[in-house]
């Protein structure tokens, strides 16, 4: 029997987790699984990285570490700085101005890397009227050639112009692209290296010696090409990183600096080439002649101080330059000289003691050698002329018979000849190294043809380079003694040190007697009123020279057609100074003899030349050794 608890009582206490009355049963699931999941998971997505971390640190290392590499850092070439090139004076000629290439990293503009389109085609529409290039062109360099083409050059020397408004333009897109993120900059893969570009202050002076500068940066002709090594220098390199197109300063860089190129400093005189230039231009204009040439000569040291040929052309421009004009046609044209050849003739017929300027010379007006009928310039009776009269007069048969006395047989007499041609530089180059200079033409005197044997004593049958023409007469000059010809004085390192040019060669030809005695006989050619170059006389000056003018053989056909028109000659004569050559190509309108167009350039060249140098005249009194005889 239960026992009722009292007044007072405490209520039993129920016992730890039993529920009230009427209350159904909390049942709690077991977290047990729940934790065996969540570790799973855990330990696969931990394994996944494990596994990524092995791939990436052990077996894909050095590929990736490569790829980073290609990706992160670009090499730049570094251009060197182009040498000047300056007259005797210091006058520049060539200078290289600031200028920049432009290139690109073709990588930069995949669709992957843009996020847009055809980024070549929007570039290329961008840079198109920038760089006057068509957009096909640019769109071509800027389709990377494989996945590790880095660098390509869409234009060279671009002034600071054209890469500000390049730069303006990448800038805009740069800050378009970062407010409104569905643009991109398709002009962040687009630099530029700095460079140069070559100018000519002058222009058209003296282009044909200077040459030109091509696409390349190379030398293309000229001074130019000949000296391109020395001009040049030695590009450099520049390593650095970079990220979304720009660099990454603190990521360093690697630097190796470019050598700059040297200065060179020529023999020309600006100013005498100036003169010389503007009075063979005029005279080729007024004559309608294909061509001419002017070469100014220091007798004294072979140095020229002009060399001009017209027509010419411009190398700052050479988009519009007449291809046939972009040489030096002073050295690379061979022609036959004519008279002006006689004095070589003279000078062995003096040198070998065959005859004297004095020596009478009987001249038919006509004379029969081998297979031709010879005759003069001009017809007349029978002259009874001194060998000084000979050549004032510019007899061709004189020549012949005063020549034949070099051998006791004509084979003897070419022998002769031929050496003292060869003496005198003929078919040999001048010593310049100047590309594409032509040594003329001078068969051995043994394959000399029937007609040869005497038309090569009065300059037909051979030919030669304008250069090689002035230096027989500088020769005289001279004293008989043959100086190479010179045309650069020396250069100018970086280390602003300067190395003069190695001294010429020099080779006795004839005696200083023999040198006197020509040029005594080529003062009558100017002034005796019998002789051919009045038109070449310098008041005040004793003047030495001789006329010249020659069958031409057309380039074209082969064919004898057109005449060479020329005037060579020395002044003072008894102390000479300076050398003077001047020759025109087929001139067309007016007078074609070269007494009449080629000695008043003569005059006005050598003229200017004098007072530039300050030469004084002598003041002696000139030999006047009679032109003729009465028989």
């Amino acid at each position: 029997m239960r026992r009722q608890p009292g007044p007072g009582a405490r209520p039993a206490r129920r016992p730890s987790g039993a529920r009230p009355p009427g209350q159904r049963p909390l049942r709690l699931g077991s977290a047990r699984p729940r934790l065996r999941m969540v570790s799973l998971a855990l330990t696969l997505v931990l394994l996944a990285f494990v596994v990524r971390l092995l791939q990436v640190q052990a077996v894909d290392a050095s590929a990736l570490a490569a790829r980073a590499e290609q990706n992160r850092y670009v090499v730049h070439t570094l251009a060197a700085e182009r040498g000047g090139i300056t007259d005797r004076n210091g006058v520049a000629l060539a200078i290289s101005e600031d200028a920049y290439d432009i290139t690109a990293d073709p990588t930069m503009f995949s669709r992957k890397q843009l996020q847009v389109g055809d980024g070549p085609e929007q570039a290329a529409a961008l840079l198109s009227p920038i760089l006057g290039q068509s957009q096909a062109e640019l769109v071509k360099k800027l389709r990377p050639r494989n996945s590790s083409s880095r660098y390509t050059r869409l234009a060279t020397r671009q002034t600071p112009q054209v890469w500000k408004q390049i730069k303006d333009l990448k800038a805009a897109l740069a800050k378009k692209s970062e407010t409104d993120h569905g643009t991109a900059n398709v002009l962040a893969g687009v630099f530029a290296d700095p460079s140069s570009q070559r100018v000519y202050p002058n222009g058209d002076l003296a282009a044909g010696t200077l040459g030109w500068v091509n696409a390349d940066g190379q030398g293309g002709g000229g001074i130019e090409q000949e000296l391109n090594k020395q001009l040049s220098g030695k590009d450099g390199k520049i390593r650095y990183a970079q990220s979304g197109g720009r660099e990454v300063p603190t990521a360093g860089s690697n630097e190796t600096p470019a050598v700059p190129g040297s200065d060179v400093e020529l023999t020309i005189d600006r100013d005498i080439q100036w003169a010389a230039q503007n009075a063979i231009t005029e005279q080729v204009r007024r004559s309608r002649a294909d061509r001419g040439y002017v070469i100014v000569q220091d007798t004294r040291s072979g140095e020229i101080l002009a060399m001009a040929d017209a027509p010419g052309f411009d190398p700052n421009n050479l988009s519009e330059a007449d291809a046939e004009a972009m040489g030096n046609a002073a050295l690379q044209d061979a022609y036959e000289p004519g008279s002006t050849a006689k004095v070589m003739s003279m000078a062995a017929v003096l040198e070998e003691n065959a005859a004297t300027p004095l020596t009478h010379v009987v001249v038919p007006n006509r004379l029969h050698r081998g297979d031709r009928l010879f005759s003069d310039d001009v017809d007349h009776d029978t002259w009874y002329l001194t060998l000084n009269g000979v050549l004032a007069k510019s007899s061709n048969i004189g020549t012949i018979l005063a020549t034949g006395q070099l051998g006791r047989t004509q084979s003897e007499a070419n022998k002769v000849l031929y050496s003292y041609l060869r003496k005198f530089g003929i078919g040999s180059s001048t010593g310049l190294g100047f590309p594409g200079e032509t040594p003329g033409i001078l068969s051995p005197y043994q394959k000399w043809s029937t007609s040869q044997q005497y038309t090569i004593p009065f300059g037909q049958g051979f030919s030669l380079n304008a250069l090689q023409a002035a230096s027989v007469y500088s020769t005289i000059a001279n004293g008989g003694v043959r100086i190479e010809p010179t045309l650069v004085r020396g250069t100018k390192g970086p280390d602003g040190r300067f190395t003069p040019a190695p001294k010429p060669k020099d080779t006795r030809v004839v005696s200083q007697k023999t040198a006197t005695a020509l040029s005594q006989m080529l003062e009558s050619v100017v002034d005796d009123e019998q002789g051919t170059g009045i038109k070449a006389r310098i008041p005040g000056y004793r003047v030495a020279g001789k006329t010249g003018t020659a069958n031409r053989v057309d380039p074209a056909t082969g064919r004898y057609h057109g005449y060479t028109s020329s005037f060579a000659g020395f002044a003072p004569a008894d102390n000479p100074r300076i050398t003077v050559y001047c020759a025109i190509q087929n001139a067309t309108s007016g007078s074609y003899y070269g007494g009449q167009i080629c000695g008043p350039i003569y005059k006005q060249v050598m003229e200017f030349a004098l007072k530039t140098l300050q030469v004084p005249p002598t003041g002696a009194q000139p030999a006047n050794l009679p032109v003729d005889y009465k028989p």
